[in-house]
């Protein structure tokens, strides 16, 4: 697959609502593929379409073990959320930058996967911070809204 460009924090399709996936189009999938790419090879926990140009609404997040599935997500919708954590959250498209919000710390979302099934997805902790910090990236709102206090600048590995 391909590594796509990641969109950094200025760019008008940041700020922009992503219309729904209706069907699964090959030009979808391929788009899913290279999204896990480019999410891995920046070393991110989750992307969604928008952060590399593309408004629709397909989330992709991998939090877990190394060899377990990443999470695929067409049109999530959030069902539910409880709980309060702050922490230090970060974006690919807000490079160098970090800074403390608050989230829920558990979250259920609705959506459908690769083979346009619907499932559910719960999640807690950083699970629940990513499918809620993604999902924000398809209604065009960048964690930085909700950071509480300045942004950190963040010193690369």
């Amino acid at each position: 697959m391909a590594l796509r460009k990641i969109r950094t924090i200025g760019d008008d399709i940041l700020s922009k609502h992503c219309r729904e996936v209706t069907e699964l189009k090959h030009r979808q999938r391929v788009l899913i593929r290279d999204m896990l790419d480019t999410m891995y090879e920046s070393q991110g926990v989750g992307l969604a379409a928008p952060q590399v140009g593309v408004l629709r609404q397909i989330i992709v997040i991998d939090v877990t073990e190394e060899g377990d599935s990443p999470i695929v997500l067409i049109n999530p919708q959030i069902l539910e959320l409880s709980g309060e954590q702050t922490d230090q959250e970060a974006c690919l498209s807000v490079p160098g930058k970090s800074g403390a919000v608050t989230r829920a710390n558990y979250a259920k979302v609705k959506a459908l996967n690769e083979k346009m099934e619907e499932v559910i997805i719960e999640g807690e902790g950083l699970l629940a911070r990513a499918l809620q910090h993604e999902i924000d990236h398809l209604s065009g709102v960048l964690y930085v809204s909700k950071v509480e206090g300045e942004l950190l600048d963040v010193e690369k590995e």
